[in-house]
């Protein structure tokens, strides 16, 4: 396996099946060689798209009945589908491959829309000829929404990466694009006052009380909230496996059922595997309970707060009651400090800044208690000793 730098200069690829050969004369010959194949010449500059063009024809070279050139040539698209070989085609393929099948059903649905959405303006771009300069312009279009522009880049780098392990590609574009800096820390985080708003709007037995309690006592994602139901308490524990990164890195948290979410649980109508349930009585889903609760939000006069805002709300408050960052992990299934560091950054310096404070406050009280250590005149200077 040969690896070059691409002429455009936004990184290196690996190229298999690529060897170099020298003639008698000192000149250095590209060729891609496989068992069972004759070495088929490249003449193209290495590293440019006509380059990793005359690549690709070499690999899919060679005899219908032969399993290796089978293995690497494209596979056709569907009549009345996309042309092979444009970015269209390759997202349908993508979205047929067993890694993407894999997926949780959101995460699915969210790179399916993103893609989708691509494919409406640039979907007749060949795959061949994307380069790192393509994937950046598509980002920068974003800029505006800097989280939606990672997103399409984190997507992209994704696709390709399968894309080129299949052999429907030689190259990853997106490989080494840097995602744009953000500002902020994502979904606004419910004040105190925020909080006692929605209750004081929607009382205990609504079912916006109901998911209000299970998102602020629990501290998970509104995924997990709709799953929520008696088949997951035991002992007065909640245990459930996340819904986040199920099929790939599950994580199962247990949560200490507290009185005030008992207290609203017994009040409400819920469902039998499901706490929370539409006005039918069906379980609701992930998308379908966030319109839900942007409306109860908004009816309450909070239309900047969210779901995600209010597990956003009760990692924060245990920061500022002094629980750790494992400790806060144990609820939220955060697996890296980095990762809750984002929900409890602010009330954690609340928590040091208040420390801090104290013990100045702590000394400057000391030194008043302190008595002098002589007599003192009108002017604030010791008598001379006789």
């Amino acid at each position: 396996m040969a690896q070059f730098r691409l002429r455009d200069g936004t990184g290196t690829i690996k190229l298999r099946y690529l060897v170099e050969d020298m003639d008698r004369h000192g000149n250095v010959r590209l060729y891609v060689r496989r068992k069972g194949h004759p070495k088929v010449r490249l003449a193209e500059t290495p590293g440019t798209p006509a380059f990793l063009e005359e690549y690709r024809a070499a690999l899919a070279a060679g005899t219908v009945g032969d399993r290796s050139a089978q293995a690497t040539r494209q596979p056709r698209g569907k009549k009345g589908g996309p042309p092979q070989g444009t970015l269209g085609w390759l997202c349908q393929q993508y979205f047929a491959c067993d890694e993407f099948q894999s997926l949780h059903p959101s995460t699915r649905g969210v790179r399916r829309n993103i893609l989708n959405a691509l494919c409406k303006r640039a979907g007749d771009l060949p795959v061949a000829s994307m380069q790192a300069e393509h994937i950046r312009q598509a980002r920068n279009e974003k800029a505006t929404t800097p989280h939606a522009a990672n997103n399409l880049v984190k997507t992209l780098r994704q696709m390709f990466a399968v894309a080129v392990d299949k052999g429907w590609v030689v190259h990853n574009p997106a490989k080494d694009i840097a995602k744009l800096k953000t500002t902020g820390d994502g979904h606004h985080s419910w004040a105190p006052e925020e909080i006692q708003r929605f209750e004081a709007h929607h009382p205990v037995g609504t079912r916006a009380r109901l998911a209000m309690a299970l998102l602020l006592y629990t501290g998970q994602r509104r995924s997990d909230v709709v799953r929520m139901g008696p088949q997951h308490v035991r002992d007065g524990w909640l245990t459930i496996t996340q819904a986040k990164n199920a099929t790939r890195h599950p994580v199962t948290v247990s949560i200490p059922i507290l009185p005030a979410l008992q207290q609203v649980l017994d009040a409400s109508e819920t469902g039998h595997l499901a706490y929370l349930i539409t006005k039918d009585g069906k379980p609701y889903s992930v998308a379908g309970f966030g319109n839900t609760f942007r409306d109860w939000c908004n009816e309450a006069g909070l239309s900047h707060c969210s779901a995600h805002g209010l597990r956003k709300a009760t990692a924060a408050r245990l920061a500022e009651l002094g629980a750790s960052e494992h400790e806060i992990m144990s609820i939220t299934g955060h697996k890296t400090l980095q990762e809750v560091a984002r929900y409890t950054r602010a009330a954690r310096q609340k928590v040091l800044a208040k420390r801090a404070m104290d013990r100045l406050s702590e000394e400057h009280e000391s030194n008043k208690s302190v008595p002098p250590s002589g007599r003192i005149t009108r002017s604030g200077t010791k008598p001379r000793s006789k």
